[in-house]
């Protein structure tokens, strides 16, 4: 299986598809957010790069204050409930 974040690591620059990937969303509509401006990219011959600085600011993007603290608290509850079953798991 390959890690995602080593990969990301690794890498400077992700293809429109990579993007796509890593949102859960169509390259269409990559880039209808690339047209938008909502998502820098480089124009490399046909296609689109997008530097993976820009990657953090539009996972960021598409949560508001709201959205982020409904995640937070439902990590919260899976880790009160299933702490002890979650370290477990980590172990094998």
């Amino acid at each position: 299986m390959v890690n995602t974040n080593q990969n990301m690591n690794n890498k400077e620059f992700f293809s429109t598809a990579e993007i796509a990937k890593i949102l859960g969303i169509s390259r269409v509509a990559v880039f209808n957010r690339i047209k938008k401006g909502k998502i820098s990219a480089t124009k490399v011959g046909r296609n689109f790069v997008i530097h993976k600085s820009e990657i953090e600011g539009v996972l960021g993007r598409d949560l508001n204050e709201e959205d982020k603290n409904i995640i937070t608290a439902g990590v919260r509850k899976v880790l009160e409930e299933y702490g002890e079953t979650l370290k477990k798991l980590g172990k094998e």
